[in-house]
């Protein structure tokens, strides 16, 4: 998959999204997208949102199943983020990782096939 992106997401909002309901956290909804993190960005987007929360859970979506409705724009620090501006639901789920594995801090800590993995090969970019 060269689009892989990825969603943390509590306990409460996997349960949500596998009861048949749309991916979404509360930052989400006012923000009018769905925010998502590439391999590289998993780990301080853990470290900065998700610290002492535990039975989160980390999923992985094909960028290119949300076409032109996935926009990379300017997010923390310069970087470019993947957002989808559409409803995302179980069926676009590829893959699911536990995070139960925390740093000295109590960040849950990103699985290591994802870290090491590749970014995205192409992003088109979207400037708000």
């Amino acid at each position: 998959m060269a689009q892989t992106i990825y969603k943390i997401l509590t306990a409460a909002q996997l349960a949500e999204v596998e009861a048949g309901g749309i991916m979404q956290a509360p930052v989400d909804i006012a923000d009018g997208y769905v925010h998502f993190s590439t391999s590289r960005q998993v780990q301080e987007t853990l470290s900065k949102w998700f610290r002492g929360q535990t039975g989160c859970a980390l999923v992985a979506v094909n960028g290119e199943d949300f076409g032109p409705d996935l926009k990379w724009e300017v997010s923390r620090g310069g970087d470019y983020f993947p957002h989808v501006y559409t409803e995302v639901r179980e069926h676009h789920i590829r893959a699911m990782w536990p995070l139960d594995e925390f740093d000295a801090d109590g960040a849950p800590l990103a699985p290591d096939d994802v870290t090491r993995s590749p970014e995205p090969t192409s992003k088109p970019v979207h400037k708000s």
